[in-house]
């Protein structure tokens, strides 16, 4: 017991670290009011210790280490001393030694990447187990003895990698492998691609990549930031609690439609107008229909100055307009050059004539030529541009921007059947969402962010993706997904087709295959219908050997699932029930009938639709067949929803199962048997 109750004693040191920490920086916020300065590095400062503090006095409560390291004679730089690695950098005493090092720290690297093979180093790697904030136990690794490490050598890892799922989603700090720990730890300037399969941690390795970009390059992220796109709300919440645990709650978080929203969104458009609206074509018919507003010129133009009238010739007008088309600016920058070199052309006229060309003199000539200048060049609401696309040609289709881009049943697909009167009246769609952001960013460049990770990629269409390139176009960008995850009707079928899309074809694509979240059982039904769903993606195996499945052919459905969430509340951890989105509704009344709080910590009912991100302990898929039947890539929804457990699956049907899933998991009758 006497090394547990060292460790013990640095918990304490560890806790009263933190609340020194959390004095010195309330002090400095109290010191900080009275620093000389100018004006805006006052207020920086200010924000900066303020934001600090608040940090400090919101930091989880929660264990301040999860591991130690102590090296050996093997390392030049660290030989014989020990860290203790925790989620955030805990300093010692006195300006001593940190009592805790940050799991990004260069010096924490070797605990997720020293082996028996190599051991970087490092002697001894400690593991350590805990029950809430009570240190509990400990596991030392040998590693300067050859003792094997990592996947499958800790009791420790394994307990805390298959500990039951209850609320948010948890960071993995504690868990990373080598494969992950390279992903996380990519360079700012690296942009890259993560196709894994269900459980391979891709989420979390995205989320910990954005935490220690924002440690390791801080001060080039303040400017840009970093944005993490997730496909649902529901997804949000689920992993919202992962970077604030990490020390981190300076990153926007937000689905691609929240980040769009210029527009409410009140109408749906049917299934072949939106496979038009998100064709990559689209891009080009909105480019001719907002640059089919520029008019060439026809006419000099003039600007009166008291008496006299200074003119622009037609020519030297028409050259200004087509150089600068040729220039390819946004729009709206376009239209400030004209303006300013059609001044300038007159300002030179006048000083040639002997005039001084004053501010407000200037000011005076661009408000007089400005009325002109917008007959030639208008201004524009990417509303209006839109309006008139989707109200279709009027008169002469010559001048339709659709015209040689699309087909005519594609242009009779998009266009309202009745057009409303004006863009103020008009009903959007979600697709209008991502044309309208495609418009805005033809017409000025969007903000852009330092570094954007986008989950669930696969699902993005080329008119979406081209949303997220304009955000990364001088950052960066880590995408997560899986194609056998693919569900909407234009789901990538190419990572580096997507990447390109994604504005990033240099993007590197990398593999993760080893799942840590899904149980063997699992994996291989899943493995099982790789082939169905056609997606080239590697198999998955799994770390865990633990789990079970079982599929139940029952008469009454609503029936057969209470049975399933009955014996699932013997367990510990959360439980999911899954249905296509039409069939909801009737299991939550059953279950709430049968006394279930539905909706509460530890019960969820979840469309199919919605489930995509999620996990749970136990898992009730209900009638597999209505799922796959309810749209297009229906048994790819299936596959989602067959590998959201964590530990236990139930297939639950009363009708006969999908063949594709019949010929891996044969149905059992009644409430007994399993696969």
């Amino acid at each position: 017991m006497g090394t547990l109750d060292e460790e013990r004693r640095h918990v304490e040191r560890c806790r009263a670290g933190l609340r020194r920490m959390l004095e010195g920086a309330r002090d400095n916020v109290i010191v900080g009011e009275t620093v000389a300065g100018d004006r805006y590095s006052a207020e920086r400062l200010g924000r900066h210790l303020k934001s600090l503090a608040k940090e400090l006095s919101e930091e989880p409560e929660g264990p301040p280490f999860f591991g130690r390291l102590d090296f050996g004679p093997g390392s030049a730089e660290h030989r014989g001393r020990a860290y203790h690695i925790g989620r955030r950098h805990i300093a010692g005493e006195h300006g001593g030694p940190p009592v805790v090092v940050d799991w990004r720290a260069p010096v924490a690297r070797a605990f997720y990447r020293a082996s028996a093979r190599d051991p970087q180093g490092v002697a001894v790697r400690r593991r350590f187990g805990w029950s809430g904030t009570t240190l509990t136990s400990y596991e030392d690794e040998r590693l300067d003895q050859g003792e094997p490490g990592g996947q499958g050598g800790s009791r420790l890892l394994a307990a805390e990698i298959e500990r039951p799922r209850v609320g948010p989603m948890r960071d993995i700090v504690a868990t990373i492998q080598p494969e992950q720990d390279d992903l996380v730890r990519a360079g700012l300037d690296t942009s890259i691609c993560v196709q894994g399969a269900p459980g391979t941690g891709k989420t979390a390795v995205g989320l910990h990549r954005a935490a220690y970009l924002l440690y390791a390059h801080r001060r080039r992220l303040e400017r840009g930031g970093v944005l993490v796109l997730g496909p649902n709300r529901a997804f949000l919440g689920y992993i919202s609690a992962v970077l604030p645990a990490l020390g981190e709650v300076d990153v926007e978080q937000t689905t691609l439609e929240g980040l769009l929203a210029s527009v409410p969104v009140t109408a749906a458009d049917p299934e072949e107008a939106a496979l038009v609206k998100h064709d990559v074509r689209m891009a080009e018919v909105l480019r001719r229909a907002l640059y089919g507003r520029v008019r060439k010129p026809v006419e000099p133009v003039a600007v009166a100055d008291g008496s006299y009238r200074w003119r622009v010739p037609e020519d030297e007008l028409r050259r200004i307009v087509d150089d600068t088309r040729r220039a390819r600016l946004p729009y709206g920058v376009g239209r400030e050059r004209v303006h300013a070199q059609a001044v300038a052309a007159v300002r030179r006229r006048a000083e040639a004539r002997g005039v001084t060309a004053t501010a407000a003199w200037t000011r005076r000539m661009a408000r007089g030529l400005a009325p002109a200048l917008d007959a030639l060049w208008p201004p524009v609401k990417p509303e209006e541009v839109l309006y008139e696309v989707l109200r279709g040609p009027c008169g002469d289709d010559a001048d339709d921007p659709a015209r040689g881009v699309l087909s005519d049943a594609e242009r009779a697909a998009i266009t309202w059947a009745r057009p409303p009167r004006s863009h103020r009246s008009a009903r959007w769609t979600a697709a209008d969402l991502v044309l309208l952001d495609e418009l805005a960013g033809l017409v000025e460049r969007p903000r852009g962010y330092g570094h954007v990770i986008v989950d669930e990629a696969q699902d993005l269409s080329p008119m979406e993706c081209r949303a997220v390139a304009r955000r990364s176009e001088h950052g960066s960008l880590t995408v997560l997904g899986d194609l056998a995850q693919g569900t909407t009707p234009w789901a990538a079928a190419s990572w580096p087709e997507r990447m390109a899309l994604l504005g990033k074809p240099e993007g590197r694509v990398v593999a993760l295959t080893t799942g840590f979240r899904v149980p063997a059982a699992v994996v291989e039904l899943a493995n099982g219908l790789l082939d169905a769903l056609g997606a080239e993606v590697p198999p998955t195996r799994s770390y865990r050997s633990d789990g079970r499945l079982r599929v139940t052919r029952v008469e009454d459905l609503g029936k057969g699932v209470v049975a399933a969430v009955r014996e699932a509340s013997g367990f510990e951890g959360s439980i999911g029930v899954i249905a296509a989105d039409h069939g909801t509704a009737a299991l939550e009344s059953a279950l709430r009938d049968e006394g279930f709080e539905v909706g509460g910590p530890r019960l969820s009912v979840v469309p199919a639709s919605l489930v995509k991100g999620l996990e749970y302990d136990h898992v009730v898929v209900a009638e597999p067949a209505a799922v796959v039947e309810a749209e297009r890539r229906g048994l790819n929804r299936l596959y989602v929803a067959l590998t959201r457990a964590v530990s236990r699956l139930d297939v639950v049907h009363a009708r006969p199962l999908p063949p594709q899933l019949a010929r891996l998991a044969p149905a059992r009758q009644g409430g007994g048997g399993g696969v």
